[in-house]
């Protein structure tokens, strides 16, 4: 993994930040924070979202493509399909990985933003980690992905007509139109928790404990 792409370290533990400079700390936080949240929310990640769903999409389109090619019959469709048979459980597949690694990713860094809001709270630096922006691009952009899959679920399904419109075709759309709605609902509710957190409450940073002769016990 290239340095870049390393994931900042968590926090230090309570009883250790009690000794360490506050201003280090908290200045640790924000950059962090920022970071993190960059990565959770920004454009990068929702790009990402939708370059998966894209490859559920042409592995679906491929599986369809093999049922029709099968279906057409005659040697090119036979070898059209076979090739389609083969292709799409493997871009299916693929695209299962890249989500499962996106989804292992977004754990930890779903993690390591919950650990550094708990380190304490800097309202000036809490307030950037709001970004109504990004927050306002990922609903839009997943409510119209969503609307978009919902028509393409149900609509052509409604008024498909015997005869002129095939099962494989109203299963193709209404795959795909599946795949459309789950990639918004991940989108929204990524959105919806972005919100939940950053507007959350987290304690206050605590001033450094110090040593002194009152509080060292007798003797030492």
């Amino acid at each position: 993994m290239s340095p870049s792409r390393e994931l900042p370290p968590p926090p230090p533990p309570a009883h250790l930040r009690e000794w360490l400079d506050e201003d280090a700390v908290r200045a640790d936080r924000a950059r962090f924070l920022e970071e993190l949240s960059r990565r959770s929310m920004g454009l990068g990640r929702l790009l990402a979202l939708w370059g998966v769903a894209a490859a559920f999409a042409l592995g679906w389109a491929l599986v369809g493509l093999a049922v029709t090619s099968f279906a057409a019959g005659g040697p090119p469709g036979y070898l059209a399909g076979a090739v389609c048979a083969v292709a799409g459980p493997a871009v299916l597949g693929g695209a299962g990985l890249c989500f499962a690694r996106g989804a292992r990713r977004e754990r930890e860094v779903r993690q390591l933003l919950c650990a550094w809001v708990l380190a304490g709270r800097d309202p000036e630096a809490d307030a950037r980690l709001r970004a109504p922006a990004r927050s306002l691009v990922w609903l839009a952009a997943s409510g119209a992905l969503g609307a978009a899959g919902l028509w393409l679920a149900f609509a052509p399904a409604a008024g498909a007509w015997p005869g002129t419109d095939t099962y494989g075709e109203v299963a193709f759309s209404t795959g795909f139109g599946m795949i459309l709605w789950i990639t918004a609902l991940l989108g929204l509710a990524k959105a919806a928790t972005h919100h939940r957190w950053t507007h959350g409450p987290a304690p206050e940073f605590q001033p450094r404990r110090r040593r002194s002769a009152e509080s060292s016990p007798a003797g030492v």
